[in-house]
């Protein structure tokens, strides 16, 4: 949850989750929402803390139990890109390690080699798909955990080209967002390996009304193949939590290129710093009432 969400009604939300242990995440280590939420943590809770940050150095090791340092990780942009797909893989590889599932971290360990050569035959694809043409509207849809990589597809490709996105849950766009399809409209997949079938025909669907469709499958079918303005493969036999960092990178590309073909930097959004950080704590957002 947002680190912000946690500030405004600290004990509803440690009553309502119960949680023993607190992961706080901030690439710069300075993020002032998290780095509250750290000193409220320390001072109010018993609970173990990790800190995870791209920073050699931050203040939440002073607040944190444990502290995670991925500096390798890190970009000069105000962009998350590498850190976001580095940082996703870290969880995934720390969570199949604690489940104690050897063949999950084993696919995990493989997946830097195979996305580099995953991006050597797709990167350029993706690029000049979206250099070709400007849409009003960029949609991201996912079914279960891709929803939460359409979320973030979303916010990449609006802070890299200053344009209107949104993510919804795949088979959901059928229940009112689906009234803006059109020939102005981008809508990119995440395709899901549970629900393939279902999310290829809303595909077809969406392409007869116009709309242009940018597919990420793990397998191509030929209804996909038919119905996609480009569809590209991530062709892995890993299962697919251990693609979930993969199927992020498409999205940061379309961003990139959308932000070029405006005229933008897309490292540099408008509007934006590489980390928030606010004044001090007077400045900090009132404690929520209870009813």
């Amino acid at each position: 949850m947002p680190a912000s969400e946690l500030l405004f009604a600290p004990s509803e939300v440690m009553q309502r989750t119960g949680p023993r242990q607190v992961v706080l995440v901030s690439r710069s280590g300075k993020t002032t929402e998290v780095l509250r939420t750290a000193e409220w943590l320390k001072a109010n809770a018993a609970v173990q803390t990790l800190g995870v940050t791209c920073s050699k150095n931050s203040a939440l090791e002073q607040t944190c139990t444990h502290m995670l340092k991925l500096p390798w990780a890190d970009e000069k942009s105000m962009v998350m890109t590498r850190s976001f797909t580095s940082i996703l893989l870290f969880f995934e590889r720390l969570g199949a390690k604690i489940a104690g599932d050897a063949g999950l971290v084993s696919a995990l360990d493989r997946m830097p080699e195979k996305t580099a050569a995953w991006l050597s035959t797709n990167a350029d694809k993706i690029r000049a798909f979206g250099a070709k043409k400007q849409y009003a509207d960029y949609v991201f849809l996912g079914q279960g955990a891709h929803y939460w990589l359409a979320q973030e597809a979303a916010l990449k490709l609006t802070e890299m080209s200053s344009s209107y996105a949104q993510a919804y849950h795949t088979l959901e766009f059928r229940h009112g967002p689906k009234s803006i399809a059109s020939a102005d409209t981008l809508i990119t997949f995440l395709l899901s390996d549970a629900a393939t079938e279902e999310e290829s025909l809303l595909i077809g669907e969406l392409k007869k009304l116009g709309a242009a469709t940018f597919v990420v499958a793990n397998r191509a079918t030929a209804a996909l193949r038919r119905d996609s303005d480009l569809l590209i493969e991530l062709g892995l036999d890993e299962p697919e939590y251990a693609r979930m960092a993969l199927t992020a990178i498409p999205a940061q590309l379309l961003g990139l290129a959308v932000g070029l073909r405006k005229g933008l930097n897309p490292d540099v959004p408008k509007n934006l710093t590489r980390a928030v950080v606010l004044g001090t704590k007077n400045g900090a957002p009132a404690k929520r009432r209870s009813a």
